[in-house]
């Protein structure tokens, strides 16, 4: 099987739609890091026992000792989530756009018109759905160009000329939709 050479990522498709979304993700990031930071640091206020006092590290608090450890925990972890929220969105942002473009092909005319999502893509479904009502719609849309044909037929048999311009009207606009 041939591979397919993957298209440069474009960052800009969608780009509302990817602010919005890396502006929740990053929320969520902070108010998580946030809560585990408070958690910890609350936890580790508390005083430490008699039997620590003569360690040889010379602490009052667990706190001392793990504050440095529990930003540097945070900011790791906010860096990383950060990382990650930045390609998230264009993991969805490509999807939606394809299947943008394919119903507004669609919405001019083109029922020919196949949305092809690459196969670990999130929204296949909802492309392959989007294929399907076009194919039915192409279907049906034969059916009633098969009726229009025979309606022409009688009408040019009739040779009544009104009738004959209102099957051209309507033929020309069957024409403007590809099947």
């Amino acid at each position: 099987m041939p591979t397919k050479k993957r298209k440069k990522l474009n960052l800009a498709v969608k780009r509302q739609f990817q602010y919005w979304l890396l502006t929740r993700i990053f929320g969520v990031i902070v108010l998580s890091a946030t809560v585990a930071v408070l958690i910890l640091y609350f936890y580790a206020r508390q005083e430490i026992s008699e039997s620590f006092y003569t360690a040889h590290i010379q602490l009052r608090r667990v706190s001392d000792l793990l504050l440095p450890v529990i930003f540097a925990g945070a900011l790791i972890s906010l860096v990383s989530g950060m990382v990650l929220a930045f390609f998230l969105p264009q993991k969805i942002a490509g999807p939606i756009y394809r299947i943008q473009q394919g119903l507004h092909a669609i919405h001019g005319g083109d029922l020919t018109t196949q949305i092809t999502l690459r196969r670990n893509d999130i929204l296949t479904d909802v492309a392959t759905q989007v294929n399907e009502t076009a194919a039915e719609l192409r279907l049906q849309l034969a059916e009633i160009k098969q009726h229009q044909r025979q309606l022409e037929r009688i009408i040019n048999t009739l040779e009544n000329e009104e009738a004959a311009a209102a099957a051209a009207r309507q033929k020309a606009v069957l024409n403007r939709l590809r099947t």
